[in-house]
């Protein structure tokens, strides 16, 4: 009973603040969730996970990451909520103008759609991965997703209308009618795109890799789709270059030779080179490497809990 209860009030806050934000004039709702980012990452030096993810990448000690940088990684997750909360009434063409790509990315992701290949777009969660979709949407049409399974029921519910609203087919990781790997299989092997967040396992069947010098495992899936289908195979970043400005990179083809390992290896290394160029918008505040792990997932991978 005090389960339910408490699914129904997340889920009616959570309600209750997306139609705030979504109609609060920008400037209010810009300097509102800037203040909560910058709160979150001032209490107690920020995320301490945060923290030791952050000092991976720049290649330091946890002790010696600056404050400001994880203030600057908090503010610009609370830039991602805020843009997600206000997407579905934010005019598309702003959207689309506010994203910026080189003339080489475009390039390629030209060449390889024209194609009629599938295409498999694998991203790290930085920057705002929607408003990315947005920007692919306007350009080249629908493309299928995957997204994790909430609770309560009604929250997960409430992602996938939004995020089919802005024209993306979304299908759920668990809990569906089938499996979604099929499903994405057709899409490609008919020429359709497939966009996957791929820099954090939520299974147990993740590819073991090196990111940032350590050893982690990413979701196996967007190099096994290209490879079973076809698929030409994209490594895709997406960051923040200003207050209402971003950045897409899409142009690094990812070859698939050798099978899922070293595909699944290649990706990891240029997520490794694109995070770099951006640390504070890769929203990642779990642990990710196998070093953080707790001994429970350990156990559940096979995994000596001394390694």
């Amino acid at each position: 009973m005090l389960g339910g209860l408490s699914s129904i009030v997340a889920d009616l806050g959570y309600r209750a603040g997306w139609a705030a934000v979504k109609y609060a004039p920008e400037t209010v709702a810009r300097t509102a969730f800037d203040a909560v980012g910058t709160l979150a990452g001032k209490r107690n030096g920020g995320p301490e996970q945060l923290r030791k993810n952050l000092a991976r990448v720049i290649g330091t000690t946890p002790d010696n990451v600056p404050d400001s940088l994880v203030e600057e990684s908090m503010r610009s997750y609370a830039r991602y909520w805020r843009e997600a909360f206000r997407l579905p009434t934010t005019d598309p063409a702003d959207i689309v103008a506010s994203v910026e790509m080189s003339e080489h990315d475009r390039t390629v992701l030209d060449e390889v759609l024209g194609t009629g290949r599938g295409v498999v777009m694998a991203l790290p969660h930085s920057g705002n991965w929607d408003v990315a979709g947005v920007w692919l949407v306007d350009h080249f049409g629908q493309f299928s997703t995957v997204a994790e399974r909430l609770e309560p029921e009604s929250l997960f519910d409430q992602f996938v209308e939004y995020r089919e609203s802005l024209g993306f087919e979304v299908f759920p990781l668990t809990g569906g009618e089938q499996p979604p790997f099929p499903i994405l299989a057709d899409r490609l092997r008919a020429g359709g795109v497939v966009c996957l967040m791929a820099d954090r396992d939520l299974t147990s069947h993740g590819v073991p890799v090196t990111l940032f010098g350590e050893r982690t495992r990413i979701p196996a899936g967007s190099a096994k789709l290209a490879i079973e289908t076809g698929a030409t195979l994209l490594a895709v970043h997406h960051s923040y270059t200003g207050p209402t400005t971003s950045r897409l990179r899409c142009g690094t083809v990812i070859s698939t030779e050798g099978g899922i390992a070293p595909t699944a290896q290649r990706l990891a290394d240029a997520f490794t080179r694109d995070i770099a160029t951006a640390p504070a918008d890769w929203h990642m505040l779990q642990p990710l490497w196998e070093a953080d792990w707790s001994a429970a997932r350990r156990e559940r991978l096979g995994l000596d809990s001394n390694r």
